[in-house]
């Protein structure tokens, strides 16, 4: 929707609800800004306005009022006791529990409406932030890049499409799915619906969505089946638990301090100017963005999964940097090119392309 068209909606909102008679449309269109002088163009624009109203909720009343200057003729007001919302009471755990929830969505990409949100209901006199939300922190994160698409798409109905690369797998497969939710579990996010191409429910993780998730239909083409619970159906399904691996690594001499701190067998190597330690890990996905964080401190030699997700991080850390070359990405930049410790045995080329 047009800002243009939003305004126009908005003051002809304003103007029904702040009148207590009908308004004819030849009144709406003295009173209301944004309409055409023509007569045709005017009526077509008001029916389509009439239109997007109803289609929004809105209690748009059609009659007339003898007493009023629309005599006879038809004439459009709002009953603001139809329009307005009826007084919050929220129990203090229910208040609580709004807190917390926008505070979980501070980051992602619906944090300015959560916080709109919030801002109404202390204004109506119900306070959020209230003694028993003290002590919790949400963790939910929501920066898998797949999120706002499959989020859109869940709210929308709309099937989707995108490129997935399965655990254990080095090469990503199409798929198409029919998305029923997007639910977080252990601050990880999953897609849980229909995959047309395996004809069965599946969870798909989204840090393992691979490019752009695009939609593959109209709206409300997704129907939710009766009974389907998307909440249990991904804490079910889970991520296979693994157990724990060593990582081989190099740290700069006297850098890299937290990696340091639960590192095993550290022995100095190259002439005192490099250390090299094992580390344990389970998760590839959560451990490569946590050594990127050192830059070119911290050099990954082995496993072959690691390295390679540490090298996709600092390219799109380049990438960012092309785009922003004073943006976050700056410190790990040296003279156009990444630092060279970043990465091991010619990894830098392959990011730099040189």
């Amino acid at each position: 929707m047009s800002r243009r068209k939003t305004e126009r909606l908005l003051n002809l909102v304003v103007c029904l609800l702040a009148t207590r008679r009908y308004l004819t449309a030849e009144q709406i269109r003295r009173a209301v800004p944004g309409y055409p002088d023509s007569d045709e163009a005017f009526k077509r624009m008001f029916e389509r306005d009439k239109e997007e109203l109803r289609e929004l909720g809105v209690p748009l009343e059609v009659g007339s009022d003898q007493q009023g200057g629309g005599g006879e003729e038809i004439g459009y007001r709002i009953p603001p006791q139809a329009y307005e919302l009826p007084d919050i009471h929220l129990t203090p755990d229910e208040a609580a529990v709004l807190g917390i929830a926008a505070r979980v969505w501070q980051r992602a990409s619906m944090a300015e409406a959560a916080s709109g949100a919030l801002l109404k209901l202390r204004a109506a006199g119900v306070e959020t932030d209230v003694p028993t939300a003290v002590g919790v922190e949400p963790r939910v994160n929501t920066g898998d890049p797949a999120f706002p698409a499959l989020w859109e798409a869940v709210r929308d109905g709309r099937p989707v499409a995108f490129d997935y690369q399965g655990i254990g797998r080095t090469s990503v497969a199409r798929r198409h799915l029919e998305p029923w939710g997007v639910v977080s579990r252990r601050g990880r996010w999953y897609a849980v619906g229909f995959d047309r191409d395996r004809e069965e429910q599946r969870v798909f993780r989204l840090s393992r969505i691979v490019g752009d998730v695009v939609v593959d239909g109209p709206p409300g083409a997704v129907t939710v089946p009766d009974g389907v619970d998307v909440r249990r159906i991904a804490f079910d399904w889970g991520d296979p638990v693994s157990d724990p691996r060593p990582a081989t690594v190099r740290l700069r001499a006297g850098a890299a301090q937290g990696p340091r701190r639960w590192a095993r067998d550290v022995r100095a190597v190259e002439g005192g100017a490099w250390d090299e330690a094992t580390l344990m890990f389970q998760d590839v996905e959560r451990f490569a963005p946590y050594l990127v964080r050192f830059a070119d401190d911290v050099v990954v030699l082995d496993p072959p999964d690691l390295r390679e997700a540490v090298i996709q991080q600092l390219k799109s850390v380049l990438a960012g940097s092309a785009q922003d070359p004073c943006g976050d990405g700056g410190d790990m930049i040296r003279d156009g090119a990444v630092a060279e410790g970043a990465v091991a045995d010619g990894a830098v080329r392959d990011v730099s392309g040189r």
